[in-house]
């Protein structure tokens, strides 16, 4: 009877098994519906809609009204993303009785495009057709001799000459790497000034538009910021009080500061690319009390609590293959690896609450 009652268990369990993976895999298969359906509501500005109702329930007959489209395909798509806990369905009172509304979420707010902590520009970014074109071809990357990258193989050139001659592309990236900038930015100020005090100048290498280091002089303004990067990238970037926009190539030089900030811009490149930037930082930086901070990914650093950040860093590495030729996340040891190479004598890292960690290098 006992081993009876155990086939059954067994059974039991083999079963409730298979119907997780092929729940896990329905999801992959049609992993795609839930980032298409979501950067149709950031089109249509259904978030940034919502927001100017301060909570008060929409109909959706004036959803449709507002964007002009067809009601019950509004429906559909709104139905999808209340399943999903973007937006929420509530009852009022109408002049014909009760009505089903919308109203905001905590996710549904960051898909505003202005909104302060907003992702709406990074999710644009990461699923425009520039971006998306290349995952297609990330099984040749393995099986190419030469490893090309998936991007360069669409596209015909890397993502930066591609942005330098494409002006669309080009406002996406900075648009993206701006909002994904806000985000960390913000947790850096709010939590780790002292990381900051003493600094006379610094220069952001690679600072796109200047998102980053605009936020942090204003919050740090004894700084003197100097936002470096390709004359494409700061020829377009906004003005900044206390920062200085100049253009370079930080494989050739890299303007001096007391110190060097990177964000999110050495996992574009392979160890040797980074240890030539480094060195280049280096001879830059004030020799005796300066250092160079990056904000980066670092692998395995995200535990307990942070499990979900960690697995956005596994991701962050698959967006390495894809859309870069040599580029790579990287974990501690590797990060030892190139700091000590680059001719740092020593470095730290600072694990904080974001899908980054900050590591703070000394000459």
């Amino acid at each position: 009877m006992a081993e009876e009652t155990s086939g059954v268990a067994k059974l039991i369990h083999e079963r409730e098994e298979e119907s997780q993976a092929q729940e896990y895999l329905w999801n992959c298969i049609f992993g795609f519906t839930e980032t298409a359906v979501v950067k149709c509501a950031v089109e249509l500005g259904i978030s940034d809609y919502l927001e100017t109702h301060k909570q008060q329930p929409v109909s959706l007959n004036q959803l449709s009204t507002a964007f002009g489209c067809c009601a019950s395909s509004l429906y559909r798509i709104l139905r999808f993303l209340t399943n999903r806990g973007i937006f929420k369905e509530v009852s009022s009172v109408g002049d014909g009785g009760d009505v089903l509304g919308y109203v905001q979420t905590p996710i549904s707010r960051l898909l505003r495009r202005d909104g302060e902590n907003s992702m709406a520009h990074l999710l644009l970014l990461q699923n425009s057709p520039f971006m998306l074109a290349p995952w297609h071809y990330l099984t040749a990357r393995l099986l190419d001799k030469e490893n090309t990258s998936p991007f360069n193989a669409v596209h015909g050139k890397d993502a930066w000459e591609y942005a330098k001659n494409n002006s669309e592309h080009n406002k996406l990236i900075n648009d993206g790497m701006a909002c994904h900038a806000r985000m960390t930015t913000r947790v850096i100020i709010d939590n780790y000034a002292e990381i900051f005090k003493g600094i006379e100048s610094l220069v952001d290498v690679g600072g796109g538009n200047g998102t980053t280091l605009g936020m942090l002089v204003k919050a740090f303004p004894w700084i003197k910021g100097i936002n470096f990067d390709l004359p494409h990238v700061v020829s377009v970037a906004p003005h900044y009080d206390g920062v200085v926009h100049v253009e370079g190539d930080m494989f050739d030089s890299v303007p001096n500061a007391h110190a060097a900030f990177f964000m999110a811009v050495l996992h574009d490149w392979g160890d040797e690319e980074c240890i030539r930037i480094l060195k280049n930082c280096i001879k830059a930086i004030s020799k005796d009390t300066g250092k160079v901070i990056i904000v980066e990914t670092v692998l395995e650093e995200k535990i307990g609590n942070d499990k979900s950040l960690k697995d956005v860093g596994f991701m962050m590495d698959m967006v390495m293959m894809s859309h870069t030729s040599n580029g790579k996340e990287r974990s501690a040891k590797e990060w030892a690896h190139i700091l000590s190479e680059a001719g740092f004598s020593r470095h730290s890292i600072v694990n904080i609450p974001a899908i980054e960690c900050i590591i703070l290098a000394y000459p």
